[in-house]
């Protein structure tokens, strides 16, 4: 599923690190969502939208940005 989580990481000045620590996954699991090798439970896709300050359809389906 094509997201913009990676723009959206970049533009707060955070790496898969910071991003992953604050979603509790691994920063794998951030690098393959962003390289579209895995999807997001529903959960994850929530946690990922209220970390980047975004909803989840704007992050996953590029609405609104």
């Amino acid at each position: 599923m094509k997201n913009d989580i990676k723009d959206r990481r970049k533009a707060h000045g955070l790496s898969q690190d910071d991003l992953a620590k604050a979603c509790a996954v691994s920063r794998q699991t951030i690098n393959a969502i962003e390289n579209n090798k895995y999807d997001p439970s529903l959960s994850l896709a929530f946690q990922l939208a209220r970390v980047l300050g975004v909803t989840v359809d704007e992050l996953f389906l590029g609405g609104g940005s």
